[in-house]
Parts: C-alpha cells; structure tokens; sequence
C-alpha cells in the first residue's frame, strides 16, 4: 500500500473519532441539562403543591377548631391537591396529607375552642395539638431534599 493512501486513511479516521467523541460529549452534556432542569421543575412543582396544601390544611383546621360549619370548596380543594400528591409524593407523605386531613375534618365535630383555650394548649406543652402539620411538613422537607 502506498504511504500517501496510509496518511489519508489516518486522517480520515481520527477526523471521524474526533468528531464522534465531540458530538458524544455534546449529547451527554444537553441530556443531563436536560435532566436537571427537569428535576428543578418538579421539585418546584412539589414545593409549590406542598406549600399550598400547608396552607389551606390550617385553614381549615383553624375553622375547625373555632367553628362548626366547614366550607365545602375548601374541602373539595384539599382532596385535590391530596390527589395531585398520589401522582407525585411517595405514599408516606400521601398517608401523611390525609392524616391530616381526616385529623381536620374530625375537629369539626368536636366542641369548638375560645381563645383563651387555645392559648392555654399553646403554653401547656409542645403544641402538638395545635401542630396538625408536623409530621406532614418533615416528610415533605425530606423529600424534597431527596430530589
């Protein structure tokens, strides 16, 4: 075989291996940008669900606590975003969100509290009553964290 045809043939194959390990490198590159943006848009999502749902729970706990009548659509909401939850949470934190949504529900049929009654369990302990959310809030933070 003729040097000049060994040559060609040289160049032309590291010209083919430089270019299959740069687009290698490019693909790899966007596919775990990729990946991560996704990660950061659920967890985001997850954040945005958990916090919401923080927030309508005491709520309505608070009416609970303090009334006797219960808001339908506040109800029906909480479900939902319970629901939202069974498609995006592990089941822990499921279980947790209605725990403490049957926990609030329950409260409504329990004599209602005054002020002074509910700053009375505010001083006497740890709060746990009043502290529906605890256990949710820690298996949210924790899963968060896992993403």
């Amino acid at each position: 075989m003729d040097v000049a045809y060994v040559s060609a043939l040289s160049a032309l194959g590291g010209s083919v291996v430089g270019g299959l390990i740069s687009g290698t490198a490019t693909w790899l590159s966007q596919r775990t940008q990729v990946d991560a943006a996704r990660r950061d848009h659920d967890k985001a999502r997850l954040e945005d669900l958990y916090r919401d749902f923080v927030l309508a729970a005491s709520k309505l706990y608070g009416d609970a606590l303090t009334r006797n009548d219960p808001q339908i659509q506040e109800i029906v909401a909480l479900y939902a975003m319970i629901s939202r939850m069974r498609a995006l949470s592990s089941p822990r934190t499921v279980a947790s969100a209605d725990m403490v949504m049957r926990t609030a529900l329950d409260t409504f049929f329990r004599p209602n509290k005054t002020i002074q009654e509910l700053h009375d369990l505010l001083q006497q302990g740890d709060g746990t009553e009043l502290d529906l959310l605890r256990d949710f809030s820690e298996l949210a933070r924790e899963e968060l964290r896992t993403l």
